[in-house]
């Protein structure tokens, strides 16, 4: 008696993504002050801040469409 072969997915090697704040472009950890939005402009890239670079007032660009926010 053979055993078909039964084609399988392959598992997945890395986790859920972390997100990154758009302004320094470091990982957003789960306890931090951070906030998401769409883009004012577009509204269609979401946009990442953590908690420095909102309390800094860094300036974020929007990937999408290259609009420059406080």
């Amino acid at each position: 008696m053979a055993i078909p072969n039964v084609e399988r997915p392959k598992p997945a090697l890395h986790g859920p993504t972390v997100p990154v704040c758009t302004s320094c472009g470091k990982p957003i950890r789960p306890y931090e002050r951070a906030t998401h939005f769409l883009c004012p402009n577009c509204g269609k890239a979401e946009i990442w801040r953590c908690e420095h670079c909102r309390r800094i007032g860094n300036p974020y660009k929007c990937p999408v469409c290259g609009f420059e926010g406080p």
